[in-house]
């Protein structure tokens, strides 16, 4: 078992047709190289619920996600590195043949228990009720929440963040959106380009979190990149994800950087970005959704 390491991060310089002529430069965070499973934004959002769960008296680690959630089988193997018993409440029924996530979390020694969708949209409530899972410390889905923020906010702490002017990221808790949002210099932008479908504009719960209020008017939320919504992709979106491998060498994932370099890009080529704009993209890691595409369809 492998140790996050932090120094691994790095970051890219990102040359694409159509960008260099607008005068707009693109640089890449590479979170995806800090580990091979708790990757990108996975461990900032686990790190100050790690030191919550070890000051306190709990028998357990409790957490939600899908099938193929990023955040479950990170959350699994940090678990089985520091040796805490693990509970994984997975959406839906358990399907006859596993993912490829919930084999892993399973190796990793996470126990695995399916609810109905119809349960699952109430997990709260059994939450609250303390009854279900007594003892057990609980992170919410995806790792969200203010003890995630926190961790998010730590991200821009690896690099010299000075010269951007745009701080840009995929969306969906706004976890790492808002840790961004809150660390970046006051004049800085803060993009999130959104992978659920129906988030229009900025929601008012990511309004409330971001400070001071003047630093509201620099963060953008761009809700038409989604390709379908949530961990959809197209013939497209693959395609442009493996031209992008094939120019810079950097896998993404469908789930969120490929949609998020995708927009970038987009942005760059309608003249969103001033000139002298210096974009910076955070890689998040997640790369293991990929596994879900058929064999070949990706380069990488």
């Amino acid at each position: 078992m492998l140790p996050v390491d932090l120094s691994r991060a790095c970051i890219d310089k990102i040359d694409l047709p159509h960008i260099s002529d607008k005068n707009v430069e693109i640089f890449m965070l590479r979170l995806d190289k800090i580990h091979p499973v708790i990757s990108g934004n996975k461990w900032f959002k686990l790190k100050y619920h790690l030191e919550n769960f070890k000051q306190n008296n709990f028998i357990g680690i409790l957490t939600f996600g899908g099938a193929y959630s990023n955040h479950i089988v990170a959350t699994a193997y940090t678990a089985n590195l520091e040796g805490i018993k693990c509970k994984g409440i997975i959406r839906g029924e358990k399907p006859p043949v596993l993912s490829h996530t919930l084999k892993e979390c399973l190796d990793y020694g996470m126990q695995l228990e399916f609810v109905p969708r119809e349960i699952y949209r109430q997990k709260n409530l059994l939450i609250a009720s303390g009854q279900h899972f007594p003892g057990y410390y609980t992170i919410p889905e995806g790792g969200a929440g203010p003890l995630g923020e926190k961790g998010c906010r730590e991200i821009l702490d690896l690099v010299n963040k000075q010269p951007y002017s745009h701080i840009a990221c995929a969306v969906g808790t706004g976890t790492m959106f808002i840790g961004l949002a809150n660390s970046s210099f006051p004049k800085q932008h803060t993009i999130g380009i959104s992978v659920l479908k129906g988030m229009k504009n900025l929601p008012d719960q990511f309004n409330d979190l971001v400070y001071p209020a003047a630093k509201k008017k620099y963060c953008k939320l761009f809700s038409d990149y989604h390709v379908g919504g949530y961990a959809k992709h197209t013939p497209e979106l693959l395609a442009f994800m493996n031209d992008f491998y094939l120019q810079t060498g950097i896998p993404t994932d469908f789930v969120y950087t490929g949609k998020l370099v995708f927009a970038i890009k987009d942005l760059v080529k309608k003249g969103y970005f001033p000139q002298g704009s210096r974009v910076l993209i955070i890689h998040s890691g997640g790369l293991q959704g990929n596994l879900s595409v058929p064999k070949g369809t990706l380069i990488f």
